[in-house]
């Protein structure tokens, strides 16, 4: 027993850096240990650090010092979202998702427009049965039973990249679900918002409705997030499309064309030139 709890209780070296490792402070991979501060500095969206050896993960590091000069180059020409933003660099053809205020000490990944490979809102419905206590204190279901409903709004962006091929992030702080009170003080207890305010007439706590997910569908805060989440979709992919469009112009071949100065048939070069005078064909 005692030389399983020496083992536990050894210290550990950072298969990284070389550094000593605390006693809660190791992570590991497949072929050794990593400190948390070489953990820190690993993209946010990679999540395969178990099944990382020594070598990949020294190899994306590379890649996050490399990142760091892209971030102190990036220079914001949009922002999108609220708490979490895609921030768009439209000169470059770049953009990063941060929620960070201080973007070098971040170091959010810098991707290429040409990087995303899809885009999508994603809507996470869940419901909460409303249920009422009894003149006992017990709690109880209506009949028909009666649901809450609440949502939360992601953004998932597929990528093309070595270490990650996902971003997810919320839109909304906290749940939209109208504050709908889940738990009444009788069978007959007029619906009300957990704020104290009465519902109108005909809701569910006194009609017959047994589901307030419409209600809550239609409310400004679910059209808002939905409206932002749909933005961020669209830009995205818009930008990707531009992309796409622009790398498929720079492969086509060029069509030949005569030169005004020397009257060869020529295929002008990357500065537009005739190939065999120099002559400046497009101006």
């Amino acid at each position: 027993m005692m030389g399983l709890f020496g083992k536990l209780f050894d210290k550990k070296e950072c298969s990284v850096c070389g550094g000593e490792i605390g006693l809660l402070g190791n992570r590991k991979l497949e072929d050794g240990n990593l400190c948390k501060e070489c953990a820190a500095k690993l993209s946010p969206w990679f999540s395969d650090r178990r099944q990382s050896t020594v070598a990949e993960i020294q190899e994306q590091l590379a890649y996050r010092e490399t990142n760091q000069a892209k971030v102190s180059s990036f220079r914001t020409t949009r922002t999108l979202g609220e708490r979490t933003k895609v921030l768009l660099d439209e000169d470059a053809g770049l953009f990063m998702v941060t929620s960070a205020r201080n973007w070098e000490e971040a170091n959010p990944d810098v991707l290429s427009f040409s990087d995303v490979t899809g885009c999508k809102l994603d809507i996470d419905e869940r419901r909460t049965e409303i249920e009422y206590r009894d003149k006992d204190g017990e709690r109880q279901s209506f009949n028909p039973k009666r649901y809450a409903y609440s949502y939360d709004f992601y953004i998932v962006i597929n990528v093309n990249n070595p270490y990650f091929s996902e971003i997810r992030f919320q839109l909304n702080s906290s749940s939209v679900d109208n504050d709908e009170e889940t738990l009444l003080d009788g069978p007959n207890a007029m619906r009300r918002p957990r704020g104290g305010l009465r519902a109108k007439a005909g809701g569910m706590g006194g009609g017959s409705l047994t589901s307030n997910a419409e209600e809550v569908r239609s409310s400004v805060e679910y059209r808002q997030y939905e409206e932002m989440g749909c933005e961020i979709r669209d830009a995205l992919l818009q930008v990707r499309q531009q992309a796409r469009e622009e790398a498929a112009a720079a492969a086509a071949p060029k069509a030949a064309v005569t030169c005004p100065y020397c009257g060869a048939a020529t295929t002008p070069d990357a500065s537009g030139c005739c190939e065999f005078c120099g002559g400046a064909i497009n101006g």
